[in-house]
């Protein structure tokens, strides 16, 4: 018995795979979308009696090609665009018509926005498909980045859409290139310029011409160099953010995705490299 019982384990095995063929979709997907929270912070987003605000800023991304049409946060619907071989193609005609038709039921009037190229946006849902080939963003204007007046944190879904049986063997690096060729990560913000600290300095040395007594117009000794900010880059191992940073207060395994914990800060490590930094 337990000779035949033996002999059928092969055929159990490929039962088992032909009832359950997506069981190995599944779990790229899960894992894929873990890769991508870590990498996009999503916004949170609320309201008062004044309107709808920012609770908590999410991953800034900057708009690289027009054509995304988005709608009022408060609107209901949401409207999607499909971005695919780095074109992008709005919602059609009849989605279009269906929202102008609800709005008019309420005495609303229709209002849609295309976000143009240099807008900054927040994500605010990501979702993996891997049976679809698509990765779909949900995405909320930065109205105080746009300068927009009055606040209407215009809203919309990027469904980026990829090659047939590509997304399930896809790297998250891969995926984020693809999204960034649309929505970059915006880096401009990080970049502080050092004009005014500059123009400071320079108005102090004007102040200083005209008559000086002796003692001072000797020249001083030379000051040490100042040390190098420590700095983490994308790509950064472990080791070399440790040897940057020190050790950190705390550190957070969590398979391939660590978290290590400072004073002010937490940088997210996937498969040992530096992913994002918050």
């Amino acid at each position: 018995m337990s000779r035949k019982f033996h002999d059928l384990i092969p055929g159990i095995i490929l039962l088992a795979a032909t009832i359950y063929p997506f069981s190995w979709a599944n779990s790229q997907a899960v894992s894929l979308q873990e890769q991508l929270a870590a990498q996009y912070k999503l916004v949170k987003m609320g309201s008062d009696t004044s309107g709808y605000a920012v609770v908590d800023k999410g991953t800034l991304l900057a708009v690289q090609k027009g054509g995304i049409l988005a709608v009022p946060y408060g609107d209901q619907n949401v409207l999607s665009n499909r971005y695919e071989n780095g074109s992008i193609k709005g919602p059609n005609s009849l989605s279009l018509m269906g929202r102008k038709s609800i709005m008019g039921k309420f005495g609303k009037e229709q209002t849609t926005h295309l976000f143009a190229v240099g807008d900054k946006v927040y994500p605010m849902k990501i979702d993996v498909n891997v049976a679809k080939d698509t990765v779909t963003l949900e995405i909320v204007a930065c109205d105080t980045c746009n300068k927009t007046d009055p606040p209407t944190y215009n809203k919309t879904n990027v469904i980026f859409v990829f090659p047939k049986g590509s997304l399930a063997a896809a790297s998250a690096g891969q995926v984020e290139d693809t999204i960034g060729t649309l929505l970059s990560i915006n880096t401009d913000d990080a970049k502080q310029g050092d004009s005014g600290q500059q123009g400071g300095d320079q108005q102090q040395g004007g102040d200083q011409g005209g008559q000086q007594p002796a003692a001072a117009q000797q020249p001083a000794a030379e000051a040490p160099p100042p040390a190098e900010p420590a700095s983490i880059d994308k790509g950064m191992t472990t080791d070399q953010v440790q040897a940057a940073m020190g050790k950190p207060d705390k550190i957070v395994n969590l398979g391939t995705k660590t978290i290590y914990y400072y004073k002010d800060m937490k940088v997210i490590f996937l498969s040992g490299k530096v992913s994002d930094v918050q």
